[in-house]
Protein backbone atom coordinates (compact mmCIF):
# COMPACT_ATOMS: atom_id res chain seq x y z
CA UNK A 1 0.00 0.00 0.00
CA UNK A 2 1.06 3.34 -0.97
CA UNK A 3 -0.48 7.06 -1.30
CA UNK A 4 -0.53 10.05 1.36
CA UNK A 5 -2.38 11.61 3.95
CA UNK A 6 -2.47 15.53 4.07
CA UNK A 7 -3.25 15.69 7.51
CA UNK A 8 -4.10 19.65 9.28
CA UNK A 9 -2.27 19.84 12.86
CA UNK A 10 -4.51 22.62 14.98
CA UNK A 11 -7.94 21.43 15.60
CA UNK A 12 -7.37 18.46 13.99
CA UNK A 13 -4.55 15.81 14.76
CA UNK A 14 -3.48 18.13 18.36
CA UNK A 15 -5.91 18.67 20.92
CA UNK A 16 -6.17 20.76 23.89
CA UNK A 17 -2.95 23.07 24.17
CA UNK A 18 -1.40 22.25 20.87
CA UNK A 19 -1.19 18.70 22.60
CA UNK A 20 -0.43 15.99 20.47
CA UNK A 21 -0.75 13.65 23.46
CA UNK A 22 -4.03 15.02 24.29
CA UNK A 23 -7.65 15.15 23.15
CA UNK A 24 -9.60 18.00 23.28
CA UNK A 25 -11.14 18.13 26.41
CA UNK A 26 -7.18 17.85 27.64
CA UNK A 27 -7.86 13.99 28.45
CA UNK A 28 -4.56 11.84 27.61
CA UNK A 29 -4.77 10.20 24.43
CA UNK A 30 -2.60 8.17 21.91
CA UNK A 31 -5.10 7.88 19.44
CA UNK A 32 -3.61 10.35 17.28
CA UNK A 33 -0.24 8.64 17.72
CA UNK A 34 -1.65 5.18 16.48
CA UNK A 35 -2.97 6.51 13.89
CA UNK A 36 0.32 7.94 12.39
CA UNK A 37 1.91 4.49 13.34
CA UNK A 38 -0.86 2.80 11.09
CA UNK A 39 -0.05 5.29 8.07
CA UNK A 40 3.76 4.78 8.61
CA UNK A 41 3.27 0.70 8.33
CA UNK A 42 0.91 0.78 5.32
CA UNK A 43 3.65 2.89 3.45
CA UNK A 44 1.36 6.07 3.38
CA UNK A 45 3.26 9.44 3.19
CA UNK A 46 2.05 11.99 5.73
CA UNK A 47 2.00 15.17 4.66
CA UNK A 48 0.82 18.03 7.42
CA UNK A 49 -0.48 20.95 6.23
CA UNK A 50 -0.81 23.84 8.75
CA UNK A 51 -0.96 27.55 8.83
CA UNK A 52 1.96 27.71 11.27
CA UNK A 53 5.14 28.90 9.82
CA UNK A 54 7.66 26.95 8.41
CA UNK A 55 10.00 26.45 11.39
CA UNK A 56 7.35 24.67 12.70
CA UNK A 57 5.71 22.45 11.03
CA UNK A 58 9.48 21.46 9.69
CA UNK A 59 10.13 20.25 12.84
CA UNK A 60 6.86 17.98 13.69
CA UNK A 61 7.29 16.67 10.12
CA UNK A 62 11.16 15.92 11.02
CA UNK A 63 9.44 13.81 14.24
CA UNK A 64 7.27 11.78 12.13
CA UNK A 65 9.84 11.24 9.64
CA UNK A 66 8.35 13.20 6.45
CA UNK A 67 9.96 14.96 3.96
CA UNK A 68 7.26 16.56 2.67
CA UNK A 69 5.44 19.57 4.22
CA UNK A 70 3.18 22.51 3.59
CA UNK A 71 2.95 25.64 5.88
CA UNK A 72 1.65 28.78 6.14
CA UNK A 73 -1.89 28.30 5.07
CA UNK A 74 -0.79 26.96 1.98
CA UNK A 75 1.21 29.50 0.41
CA UNK A 76 4.81 26.80 -0.11
CA UNK A 77 5.25 23.11 -0.50
CA UNK A 78 8.42 22.24 1.14
CA UNK A 79 9.37 18.73 -0.48
CA UNK A 80 12.34 16.85 -0.32
CA UNK A 81 14.10 19.79 1.13
CA UNK A 82 13.05 22.22 -1.99
CA UNK A 83 10.50 24.92 -0.92
CA UNK A 84 7.79 25.40 -3.68
CA UNK A 85 5.90 28.59 -3.57
CA UNK A 86 2.36 28.29 -4.43
CA UNK A 87 2.19 32.53 -4.71
CA UNK A 88 3.60 35.07 -7.17
CA UNK A 89 4.60 37.20 -4.43
CA UNK A 90 7.28 35.84 -3.28
CA UNK A 91 10.18 36.70 -1.21
CA UNK A 92 13.20 39.10 -2.52
CA UNK A 93 14.55 42.04 -0.65
CA UNK A 94 11.81 42.01 1.78
CA UNK A 95 9.57 39.16 2.83
CA UNK A 96 6.25 38.11 1.82
CA UNK A 97 5.32 38.98 5.10
CA UNK A 98 6.44 42.69 5.23
CA UNK A 99 5.67 43.12 1.47
CA UNK A 100 1.85 42.86 2.79
CA UNK A 101 1.94 45.33 5.54
CA UNK A 102 3.53 47.76 3.43
CA UNK A 103 0.43 47.66 1.12
CA UNK A 104 -1.87 48.68 4.24
CA UNK A 105 -4.25 45.74 3.79
CA UNK A 106 -3.52 44.67 7.16
CA UNK A 107 -4.53 48.04 8.61
CA UNK A 108 -7.39 48.24 5.83
CA UNK A 109 -8.87 45.05 7.53
CA UNK A 110 -8.29 45.95 11.39
CA UNK A 111 -9.40 49.30 10.90
CA UNK A 112 -12.54 47.92 8.91
CA UNK A 113 -13.23 45.44 11.38
CA UNK A 114 -12.70 47.11 14.37
CA UNK A 115 -13.89 45.18 17.61
CA UNK A 116 -14.74 42.24 15.05
CA UNK A 117 -10.56 41.72 14.13
CA UNK A 118 -7.27 41.82 15.64
CA UNK A 119 -3.58 40.22 15.67
CA UNK A 120 -3.44 36.57 17.00
CA UNK A 121 -0.93 37.68 19.73
CA UNK A 122 1.48 36.25 20.43
CA UNK A 123 1.35 33.81 17.35
CA UNK A 124 1.68 36.56 14.74
CA UNK A 125 4.93 37.41 15.45
CA UNK A 126 7.90 36.74 13.53
CA UNK A 127 5.72 35.44 10.44
CA UNK A 128 7.74 35.73 7.12
CA UNK A 129 4.42 35.03 4.69
CA UNK A 130 1.11 35.58 6.14
CA UNK A 131 -0.33 38.04 8.26
CA UNK A 132 -2.31 35.90 11.58
CA UNK A 133 -5.57 37.08 13.04
CA UNK A 134 -8.37 36.10 15.07
CA UNK A 135 -12.19 37.04 15.79
CA UNK A 136 -15.00 36.52 13.37
CA UNK A 137 -15.67 38.35 10.34
CA UNK A 138 -16.87 37.00 6.82
CA UNK A 139 -13.94 35.85 4.30
CA UNK A 140 -15.73 36.19 1.56
CA UNK A 141 -16.84 39.72 2.26
CA UNK A 142 -13.50 40.72 3.35
CA UNK A 143 -11.80 39.83 0.23
CA UNK A 144 -14.33 41.72 -1.36
CA UNK A 145 -13.68 44.52 0.25
CA UNK A 146 -9.69 43.96 -0.41
CA UNK A 147 -10.42 43.64 -4.02
CA UNK A 148 -12.29 47.32 -3.73
CA UNK A 149 -9.95 48.96 -1.99
CA UNK A 150 -6.72 47.78 -4.49
CA UNK A 151 -5.75 44.71 -2.95
CA UNK A 152 -7.08 42.06 -5.51
CA UNK A 153 -3.71 40.33 -4.96
CA UNK A 154 -4.97 39.39 -1.41
CA UNK A 155 -7.17 37.03 0.46
CA UNK A 156 -8.27 35.99 4.03
CA UNK A 157 -8.23 32.85 5.16
CA UNK A 158 -10.84 31.17 7.34
CA UNK A 159 -7.90 28.42 9.32
CA UNK A 160 -10.29 27.28 11.79
CA UNK A 161 -11.45 27.89 15.29
CA UNK A 162 -9.01 30.05 17.87
CA UNK A 163 -7.75 29.13 21.33
CA UNK A 164 -6.51 31.66 24.31
CA UNK A 165 -3.11 31.54 25.11
CA UNK A 166 -4.19 29.87 27.92
CA UNK A 167 -5.37 26.95 25.37
CA UNK A 168 -9.61 27.49 26.36
CA UNK A 169 -11.33 27.35 23.21
CA UNK A 170 -12.79 30.96 23.27
CA UNK A 171 -16.48 30.50 21.67
CA UNK A 172 -16.91 31.93 18.17
CA UNK A 173 -13.51 33.43 17.57
CA UNK A 174 -11.74 32.01 14.49
CA UNK A 175 -8.38 32.31 12.72
CA UNK A 176 -7.66 33.92 9.66
CA UNK A 177 -5.21 34.41 7.27
CA UNK A 178 -4.35 37.26 4.90
CA UNK A 179 -2.54 35.90 2.14
CA UNK A 180 -1.35 36.27 -1.55
CA UNK A 181 -3.98 34.67 -3.64
CA UNK A 182 -2.71 31.51 -5.15
CA UNK A 183 -1.36 30.45 -1.66
CA UNK A 184 -4.12 27.38 -0.54
CA UNK A 185 -3.64 24.16 1.03
CA UNK A 186 -5.36 22.56 -1.97
CA UNK A 187 -2.88 24.03 -4.17
CA UNK A 188 0.10 22.79 -2.50
CA UNK A 189 -1.93 19.34 -2.25
CA UNK A 190 -2.14 18.71 -5.90
CA UNK A 191 1.47 20.05 -6.33
CA UNK A 192 2.63 17.15 -4.27
CA UNK A 193 -0.14 14.61 -6.01
CA UNK A 194 1.90 15.61 -9.26
CA UNK A 195 5.24 15.53 -7.65
CA UNK A 196 4.73 12.13 -6.14
CA UNK A 197 2.81 11.41 -9.14
CA UNK A 198 0.16 10.29 -7.04
CA UNK A 199 -3.66 9.57 -8.47
CA UNK A 200 -6.57 10.99 -6.72
CA UNK A 201 -7.72 7.36 -5.66
CA UNK A 202 -4.22 6.91 -3.52
CA UNK A 203 -4.91 10.03 -1.03
CA UNK A 204 -6.67 11.49 1.74
CA UNK A 205 -7.21 13.61 4.24
CA UNK A 206 -7.96 15.47 7.37
CA UNK A 207 -8.76 18.57 8.65
CA UNK A 208 -11.26 21.15 10.71
CA UNK A 209 -11.66 24.62 8.96
CA UNK A 210 -13.30 25.91 5.45
CA UNK A 211 -9.05 26.21 4.01
CA UNK A 212 -8.90 22.72 4.80
CA UNK A 213 -12.67 21.78 3.33
CA UNK A 214 -11.24 22.77 0.05
CA UNK A 215 -8.51 19.98 -0.28
CA UNK A 216 -11.67 17.67 -1.03
CA UNK A 217 -11.50 19.04 -4.33
CA UNK A 218 -8.26 17.06 -5.23
CA UNK A 219 -8.03 14.55 -2.52
CA UNK A 220 -9.41 11.00 -2.93
CA UNK A 221 -11.44 10.88 0.36
CA UNK A 222 -11.67 14.23 2.86
CA UNK A 223 -12.41 13.83 6.48
CA UNK A 224 -13.77 16.87 8.26
CA UNK A 225 -13.45 15.90 12.47
CA UNK A 226 -16.33 16.29 14.16
CA UNK A 227 -15.16 19.12 16.58
CA UNK A 228 -15.19 21.52 13.32
CA UNK A 229 -18.89 21.23 13.19
CA UNK A 230 -19.12 21.57 17.20
CA UNK A 231 -17.03 24.94 16.42
CA UNK A 232 -18.72 26.12 13.20
CA UNK A 233 -21.98 24.09 12.56
CA UNK A 234 -22.54 26.41 9.41
CA UNK A 235 -19.86 24.13 7.91
CA UNK A 236 -22.44 21.13 7.37
CA UNK A 237 -23.91 23.42 5.02
CA UNK A 238 -20.70 23.66 2.98
CA UNK A 239 -20.12 19.61 3.00
CA UNK A 240 -23.10 19.15 0.62
CA UNK A 241 -20.52 20.56 -2.56
CA UNK A 242 -18.18 17.86 -1.79
CA UNK A 243 -19.37 14.06 -2.32
CA UNK A 244 -16.32 12.91 -0.60
CA UNK A 245 -15.95 14.29 2.39
CA UNK A 246 -17.04 12.03 5.21
CA UNK A 247 -17.98 13.42 8.89
CA UNK A 248 -16.00 11.28 11.87
CA UNK A 249 -17.67 10.36 14.77
CA UNK A 250 -14.94 11.46 16.82
CA UNK A 251 -12.71 15.12 17.15
CA UNK A 252 -9.22 15.72 17.19
CA UNK A 253 -6.71 12.96 17.47
CA UNK A 254 -9.46 10.21 17.91
CA UNK A 255 -11.12 11.15 14.72
CA UNK A 256 -7.40 11.54 12.82
CA UNK A 257 -7.33 7.28 14.01
CA UNK A 258 -11.05 6.94 12.73
CA UNK A 259 -10.14 8.21 9.74
CA UNK A 260 -6.78 6.41 9.14
CA UNK A 261 -8.19 2.78 10.08
CA UNK A 262 -11.03 3.20 8.36
CA UNK A 263 -9.62 3.97 4.95
CA UNK A 264 -6.59 1.64 5.31
CA UNK A 265 -9.62 -0.83 5.93
CA UNK A 266 -11.51 -0.10 2.87
CA UNK A 267 -8.53 0.30 0.52
CA UNK A 268 -6.73 -3.04 1.87
CA UNK A 269 -10.63 -4.79 1.26
CA UNK A 270 -10.42 -3.05 -2.15
CA UNK A 271 -7.42 -4.52 -2.74
CA UNK A 272 -5.24 -1.07 -3.23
Amino acid sequence: MSGALYLDLDGTLLGRGASLLHDGEGSVSLLGVRAMEACLRAGVEIVLMSGRRRTQVAEDARLLGQRAFIYEAGCVLELDGEQLWMTELVAGEQTVHQQIEASGAPTLLLEHYAGQLEYHDPWHHGREISHLFRGNVDAAEADALLAERGHGGLRLVDNGGAHRPSGENAGEMRVYHLIPVGGSKAAAVARHMRARELHREDTFAVGDSREDLAVAEVVGTFWLVANALTRDPTMRAALAAHPNVRLTDEGYGSGVYEAVVTTLAERRNAGG
